[in-house]
Parts: structure tokens; sequence; C-alpha cells
């Protein structure tokens, strides 16, 4: 049962007054698998979505390696300096054994795990299709009623994880390493497709700098076959240095005024109630998977229909119409 203690009307105006403590109390309670915690965050997600919705929320993605944790530590820094507050939502890959975090984000964030206006959230993925916690979602609608203004939702960069990223924000940016070259051939065009704007990272001064701008180059050249997503939007290309915060003011330069030009458009309204609507069919099916290990009965019944299929007995399809018929569909 839950806390008797847990006054849901005080942890929300709480929340709406930006304290940390009840944020994270509020994401823990999302996050939770417990059936009376998650009726409880549903209850206060509905109580604060009117102050929710008015943050600039953008994925970022690329392979382990390309420098993502260091690129958005130096670059919340500049928000916060700038004004804004930030939250980090940083999904990291699991531990099949504990289903922990591996990577530990706070400790690859230093500047911003100290500062008063970020708040980093790692999060394993426990195995979530694309490598995208199951509550992000919620977690970043809590983060915009506390007040944050900046989502940044960093991915795993690996699997499906991309698109999930890219259904959960408003700007989609892709970091790539210098050196495309062959390199080139083994992107994505998913990816390409996804992206609201590709950057060069690493393009630090020198010879890096001149790998990085002829990678721009051959990125430009990748975009430029490709239908822009936006007729509104044609995806730009460019180069950074995370670890020397070189041309990030730049880059989020662009940001702003693809949230200008696509909010005035209402494209970023029509995204989102897309997005909402996705939202409700990943809950629906996350409920149905509940239902089907919710009980001991229907766990010995689906191995039962498991064991079945694997022996030869009954067919895929007949194994899943023994299933379906455990859920009542």
């Amino acid at each position: 049962m839950a806390s008797p203690s847990l006054d849901l009307d005080a942890l929300r105006e709480r929340l709406l007054a930006g304290e940390r403590a009840a944020l994270a109390r509020a994401i823990t309670l999302a996050e939770s698998k417990r059936p009376d915690h998650r009726a409880l965050a549903r209850d206060l997600i509905d109580a604060v979505l009117p102050q929710t919705g008015k943050a600039i929320r953008v994925g970022i993605t690329g392979v382990p390696g390309v420098g993502k944790s260091t690129t958005i530590d130096a670059l919340g820094s500049n928000l916060t300096a700038a004004g804004h507050k930030v939250a980090v939502l940083a999904v990291d890959p699991s531990s099949t054994r504990t289903g922990g975090s591996i990577l530990g984000d706070k400790t690859r964030m230093a500047r911003l795990a100290l500062d008063p206006d970020a708040f980093i959230r790692p999060s394993p993925s426990s195995g979530t299709l694309g490598g995208v916690a199951a509550k992000t979602r919620e977690t970043m609608l809590l983060c915009e009623a506390a007040g944050f203004d900046v989502i940044l939702v960093e991915t795993v960069g690996v699997g499906q994880s991309e698109t999930a990223v890219a259904d959960l924000t408003d700007f989609f940016l892709v970091l790539m390493l210098p050196g495309a070259g062959d390199e080139l051939q083994g992107i994505k065009k998913g990816i390409l497709e996804l992206a609201d704007m590709i950057a060069v990272n690493k393009a630090d001064e020198g010879e890096a700098e001149r790998r990085a701008n002829a990678a721009a180059s051959e990125y430009r050249a990748a975009l430029h076959i490709l239908t822009p997503a936006s007729a509104t939007w044609t995806p730009p290309v460019v180069t950074i240095s995370g670890f020397h915060n070189l041309r990030l003011d730049a880059l989020w330069e662009k940001v702003v005024d693809h949230r200008q030009r696509l909010t005035a458009t209402g494209e970023i309204a029509k995204r989102r109630r897309e997005q909402d609507v996705k939202w409700m069919w990943a809950l629906v099916h996350e409920r149905l998977h509940q239902r089907l290990v919710g009980t001991a009965e229907v766990r010995a019944k689906t191995a039962e229909a498991e064991a079945s299929v694997a022996g030869g007995a009954h067919s895929p399809a007949a194994g899943a119409a023994l299933i379906a018929e455990l859920i009542g569909l």
C-alpha cells in the first residue's frame, strides 16, 4: 500500500515551487512499478499538466564515444549561465544482471551536476525498446512543472533509441565524429531522416578542425538528397567541440531558430499532439504486458505456450492465440 503520509496536494505545490526534493520524489513515484505509486503519479501529472509544455525539448544522440555527455555538460552550463533552467534526462544502458545504470551520467557531467540551475536524472533503460527509459515522458513533464525551460534527453545511441527519442522531443540533434569518408557509408539513412541538425563534434583547432569540416561537407551532401521532414526547416550541419566549448552558442541559436519557425507554423503543436497519441498507445501496450506478467497463473500458462511452440507442438500463431485468450483478446 502507498504510504498514508504522502500528501499529493502538498507534493504538487512543492513541485510547482521548484523544490528539487519534491521533483525527485515525484519522478521516483512515476518510475515505480507498484500499482499504487503509478496511480499517484498519474494523478500528480494530471494535476500539473497545465503548467507543462513550455520548455524546449531537445533529443541528443550519437554513437558511444562521440562525446554526448561532454557536449551536454558544456552546452547545459552555457544555458544556465544565460538564465535557463536545464534538466538532463540521460538514459543509461542497463545491467542485464541488476537492471541498474552502467555509465553513471552524473560522473560524466561534472559541471552540471554541481549547478543549482541544472537537474540530471540518470535512468537505466531497463530493457525498454530503443533504450529509452519507460517513464522518460512522465519525467519530462514533471521537470517542466518544476520550472525547467530546457529539457535535454540523451539517448544510449544504439538500436532503435533514436526513433524513440525523436518521438519525445521537438528538436533532434545528431552528433557525429570527424573523418566521414568511408564511415559515411555506415550511417543509417534513418538517422539522417530524423535529424533536425547534425553537429560534427571534436572539431578542435588544427588538423581536427580540417577533418571535421570535411566530414560536415559529406553530411551536407548526404542530407541534400533527402526530403526534409518540414518545408519550414532544412537541417543544418555544424562543427563543434564539446570539450573546448567551441561554437556551442551558434548551435543553440539554430535550436531556438527552429523553435520559433515551427511554432509560427503550428508544427511544434502538431508534433506534440501526435507524440501524445503515440504515448497513449505505448501505455496501452505496457498495460497489456502487465496483464501477461501480473499473476502467477497467467505467467505459468504463458510459459506453457512458449514451451509448446519451442517444442513444435504448436505454431507461433497458435501460441499467440493461446496467450491472447489469457488476457481476453
